[in-house]
């Protein structure tokens, strides 16, 4: 961080004293460089033509004591003061720590394309060399500006509040960990909200939807399978992806897979329903897929299209919502919201209430369709 003292004239006719403090740079989306700086003004200030001994003396101590702030900030910035452990660990490269911690993350291919979103977007607006002493409150502060009114896809869009939310907080998550490392004595995003994420519409099937889809022939028939059963047991496509025959457990009479999801990494003891089972086809191996072959490419995503087209479904289906589905259809049918959330292995009550708030609309739009008496 570099310091320096500045002059600026007043209508007054004084020069107020400002300390100007250089953090870095941002790229802007012409890619232009604009430099991150901040102000601090002093209480001191000068006379800009001085036209008596007393006035020039207060010139000479005023710009003094000035000086003697600008040296107490730089020794404050070397030492603990600004919130760093120490001198070398103010210039660990905050790039090169954020790509040491997206690499823990490898096995996770969703977590680590997100990871490599934000570091994206954190190149964009601070460049490479940014080291943990630019990083200040100013600095956390700009970086949510720029997601929230700068950020674009690669199509050229901004981003949504979903992938603004989630960048921030994997940023928030990086200070939180160097904290932990020593190169921080305290988070200066500790005090920063985070970004407000909106609501999103979440596409789902009904109840007649999902007859149609199961009567209806699709070019890959362990899709098939593995979209009917996420519909059914509200399953994530990575953990069915992955899910094995020995995590499908008989237990005290009924069928539960025992599993760790891979999003949340939580260990989960979900019950099976008879009809999910058909979906599964015949036990193997411990060790083999329940679901071979099922993958996730092009090819996949178009066949889920054209299956739902040929069922008569117009709506955008992704796999995801076909954990939507199974989450309203739960709500619809009366079952309790905190065991839906735990169904739906959420970590929080508030994740859950979004499909709440659909089966209220559908509550709505069901009394608005009596006929006018």
């Amino acid at each position: 961080m570099d310091v320096k003292l500045i002059k600026r004239r007043l209508k007054s006719g004084r020069i107020s004293l400002v300390l100007e403090y250089y953090m870095g740079y941002t790229i802007n989306e012409k890619g232009g460089i604009k430099p991150i700086r901040r102000f601090e003004t002093l209480k001191y200030f000068l006379y800009a033509n001085p036209t008596n001994k007393k006035e020039r003396e207060h010139n000479r101590i005023n710009l003094e004591m000035a000086e003697q702030v600008k040296a107490k900030r730089l020794l404050e910035s070397q030492n603990n003061s600004y919130g760093f452990s120490n001198k070398k660990n103010v210039c660990v490269n905050l790039v090169e720590y954020v790509e040491k911690l997206m690499d823990l993350r490898k096995e996770s291919p969703g977590n680590w394309g997100n990871w490599k979103g934000m570091l994206k977007h954190l190149e964009m607006y601070a460049g490479r060399d940014t080291t943990f002493e630019m990083v200040d409150k100013s600095f956390v502060l700009g970086f949510k500006k720029y997601l929230v009114s700068l950020a674009r896809t690669k199509s050229g869009q901004p981003l949504s509040s979903g992938s603004q939310n989630s960048y921030f907080l994997k940023f928030k998550t990086v200070l939180n960990k160097a904290v932990e490392d020593g190169i921080l004595k305290v988070s200066p995003a500790v005090s920063v909200k985070s970004i407000y994420l909106e609501d999103v519409h979440r596409e789902y099937l009904t109840f007649e939807e999902l007859q149609q889809l199961v009567k209806t022939e699709c070019r890959y028939a362990v899709l098939k399978n593995a979209f009917i059963f996420s519909c059914l047991t509200g399953m994530r496509w990575s953990d069915i992806y992955k899910l094995t025959w020995k995590e499908v457990q008989r237990y005290d009479g009924a069928v539960r897979v025992v599993f760790r999801q891979k999003k949340t990494r939580g260990f989960e003891y979900l019950y099976i329903a008879d009809q999910a089972l058909e979906y599964m086809g015949k036990r193997g191996k411990a060790e083999e897929r329940v679901f071979p072959g099922l993958k996730y490419s092009v090819w996949y995503n178009l066949a889920l299209g054209e299956w739902c087209r040929a069922a008569g479904i117009s709506k955008h289906i992704t796999f995801h919502c076909a954990r939507h589905t199974f989450a309203v259809m739960q709500l619809t049918l009366g079952t309790e919201i905190y065991t839906v959330s735990k169904l739906l292995g959420h970590r929080e009550l508030k994740t859950t209430q979004i499909y709440a708030q659909i089966v209220d609309e559908k509550k709505r739009e069901a009394v608005n369709k009596i006929p006018k008496l």
